[in-house]
């Protein structure tokens, strides 16, 4: 698997590939959680084009099977998003991409928020070290579980 950057608001077609991965995963998300409310699920091409996130993606054999998006100041990172193939859960794209992230914040604080039914993400996550900071109702009936992870925590 080679990890590299993308810019899906430079490159339409990537930018389709990716809008139909992110669409497939958080399906999946939305049920495993109960609910389709998620941003994400119901995102546009230009509005995933026009998003000033910056995203890293998975490549098998040039084909896109997973992505990250995440902001970043001088003291932390927020991951916004974790993307991967349903047909390839659980086969190391997402903790690659989730570890590459945490190489790249260095000594920066780094966070992530997931459904709170989210069990196989929150595993993920508290697997790579991120500690719960709290639990928090985004919308009537919509939890989601926020995580951090500092280098001095990291395993």
């Amino acid at each position: 698997m080679e990890i590299a950057e993308i810019k899906p608001g430079d490159d339409e077609r990537l930018a389709r590939v990716l809008l139909s991965l992110q669409q497939a995963a958080y399906a999946v998300e939305a049920s495993i959680i109960g609910d389709d409310r998620i941003p994400p699920l119901r995102e546009t091409l230009d509005e995933l084009r026009g998003t000033p996130l910056r995203w890293l993606g998975a490549f098998d054999d040039r084909r896109l099977v997973g992505a990250i998006a995440r902001s970043e100041d001088h003291s932390e990172v927020d991951i916004h998003r974790l993307v991967v193939d349903p047909t390839l859960h659980r086969r190391g794209a997402g903790r690659t991409l989730v570890s590459e992230v945490l190489a790249l914040a260095g000594r920066r604080r780094t966070v992530v928020s997931t459904g709170r039914a989210n069990l196989p993400a929150r595993a993920l996550y508290e697997g790579l070290g991120f500690v719960l900071v709290d639990e928090k109702e985004v919308i009537p009936d919509l939890w989601v579980t926020r995580y951090a992870v500092t280098q001095q925590l990291r395993r």
